[in-house]
């Protein structure tokens, strides 16, 4: 201890000392009051760990823990990432379209609407002759448009999303066929108001007016009064008519050109060398001495019906001056307006124009798509009907992307597949979770009554009281597209309805099938509940897929 306290007292030892090595024993007051015991002197004597590298150790240790417990979390979900949001990803604005005169600015119907509450609207309106476009598989649809504003050509390329059609794609008394155009857009998978499917379709009155019988034949002439109309595909067949006077259409034309008043033969037969000139089909309908025009209009699901009166004492009663008045919609009305929108898939926008007679009679004479002109006091309300409209479909179409596993939709290949192909798609809308009918009813495009079925064997039809749950097939199957069609299976293949199949080896333990049999089969509820879902989806998959090839080679044609 002596010898410690004479160490302590050297200047050069102490000097030398690390931090915290000086103790008490360098203090006069305890030097020599109480004596230390060995073990107190350890104590002293040891050294402290240096508090700087002790610190830093912990919080490098600290912060790496603290890293991985985040990344942990954070891979599990569940980091609260309310708490410091970030900032919100200025979305583009979805591009509309509009194909129409420079005469509406439907620019500022659009002012403040937004898609899906969220994304806004940016228009561009152009007509057909200042519209050209380039179509790709992948890149979709580039538009280059050219028009005057103020006196300033202005150009710009961009790609739509969305497309109204207020204009007609083709006129043969204008000389103006903008077809192609209508092809691109389909081409690059273009959505529009109405859709592309009845645009196209729309280029032709005769194949529209066939539409029309279809549902007077359906209707009954009490319900749908279609005017009597007889088609020539040239002037050759224009010998003669039954009725004098009628009135001649020449082509597909708008707003009343191209339509003669005709009293007698000689006149008749005049009009058939015009028809031979103009190298195009005509059609004759009785003339019926009006005693006012009928307009149905339907946007969505807004209608109103118009009656126009000829003041000028033209037979056309859309030409020279007329009164036009609004009128109460009658539910007569609102079936004409229904049954014609769901023409070509439906109509989203479209007119029935009708003929009343001085005899008190009702005569349809014609139907118009998105391209009708507005009419009467509330053309305003219609075009922000339209605009609305067009917002709606916008937004469906940016909550359903990606919902449909294939690009076809149902609704057009039922509009413009061959009638031999119906069952076919009935069938791939089964698989690919389109629309089903409830149990027990059938195709829309058969006319079997409902009540017969075959039996497992396609022998005998049995009701469905006879039927046992396990013969039971749900709607879409191939045994109630075999009892529409009145034929196998293996016959409907052959026809081509459905895609020839290779044959494939029996399973172990089973005795081998007919072919027939093997697909009638594939999509009973009976197996399928037997097999696991990996060979359920399976056979679904390669369906879809023979059904996918089967759409190429018939829309090929």
């Amino acid at each position: 201890m002596n010898f410690l306290r004479r160490r302590l007292s050297d200047s050069s030892f102490v000097a030398n000392l690390p931090n915290g090595y000086m103790m008490d024993l360098q203090c006069p007051n305890n030097s020599m009051s109480s004596p230390v015991s060995p073990a107190t002197e350890r104590k002293h004597l040891q050294p402290p760990q240096p508090s700087h590298s002790s610190s830093t150790g912990t919080s490098i240790f600290s912060s790496i823990s603290s890293a991985m417990k985040q990344t942990t979390q954070a891979a599990a979900g569940l980091i609260d990432h309310s708490v410091s949001p970030t900032p919100p990803v200025a979305q583009k604005p979805k591009i509309l379209l509009v194909i129409d005169d420079a005469h509406t600015d439907w620019a500022k119907y659009f002012q403040g609407k937004k898609v899906n509450g969220e994304l806004d609207i940016r228009v561009e309106q152009a007509e057909f002759s200042e519209l050209n476009l380039a179509a790709y598989v992948t890149g979709g649809c580039m538009v280059d448009m050219q028009v005057m504003r103020n006196g300033t050509k202005v150009a710009r390329s961009f790609k739509p999303d969305f497309v109204l059609i207020r204009q007609h794609a083709y006129s043969m008394a204008l000389g103006e066929d903008f077809r192609s155009l209508i092809i691109g857009l389909q081409y690059g998978g273009i959505h529009t108001v109405n859709s592309l499917c009845s645009i196209y379709n729309f280029c032709s009155k005769p194949w529209v007016f066939s539409q029309l019988i279809k549902i007077f034949n359906l209707l009954g002439p009490e319900k749908f009064p279609l005017v009597e109309q007889t088609f020539f595909p040239s002037h050759k067949q224009m010998l003669t008519t039954p009725n004098f006077p009628v009135v001649i259409k020449l082509g597909h034309a708008h707003a009343g050109m191209g339509k003669v008043k005709v009293e007698n033969q000689h006149d008749f037969r005049d009009m058939a060398s015009i028809v031979a000139m103009a190298k195009t089909y005509a059609t004759t309908e009785p003339f019926i001495d009006s005693k006012y025009d009928i307009r149905i209009q339907k946007i969505g699901s807004n209608y109103k019906a118009y009656m126009r009166t000829s003041i000028s004492g033209n037979w056309k009663a859309n030409t020279g001056s007329a009164m036009l008045e609004q009128i109460a919609m009658t539910e007569r009305y609102r079936l004409w307006a229904d049954t014609c929108a769901e023409m070509f898939g439906g109509l989203d926008i479209c007119a029935v124009k009708a003929v009343h007679s001085k005899d008190g009679k009702d005569y349809i004479i014609e139907v118009m798509d998105s391209s009708m002109p507005l009419i009467g006091e509330h053309v305003e309300e219609d075009r922000q009907l339209i605009a609305d409209l067009v917002v709606s479909r916008m937004t469906q179409l940016v909550i359903t992307a990606g919902s449909m596993p294939s690009p076809l939709r149902p609704w057009m290949l039922l509009a413009c597949c061959p009638p031999h192909a119906l069952s076919h798609v009935y069938v791939y809308m089964s698989l690919s979770g389109g629309p089903r009918q409830p149990q027990g009813s059938q195709p829309p495009w058969t006319n079997a009554p409902p009540q017969q079925r075959l039996s497992p064997q396609g022998q005998q039809p049995q009701s469905p009281q006879s039927t046992s749950p396990q013969q039971q097939r749900s709607p879409g199957s191939p045994h109630q597209v075999q009892s529409a069609t009145g034929s196998s299976p293996v016959q409907a293949s052959k026809a081509g309805v459905f895609p020839p199949q290779q044959p494939r080896p029996p399973a172990q333990g089973r005795a081998p099938r007919h072919k027939s049999q093997s697909l009638t089969n594939t999509f009973s509820l009976s197996e399928s509940s037997q097999r696991g879902n990996a060979n359920e989806d399976e056979a679904k998959a390669e369906t879809i897929r023979n059904l996918r090839k089967s759409f190429a080679s018939l829309f090929s044609d």
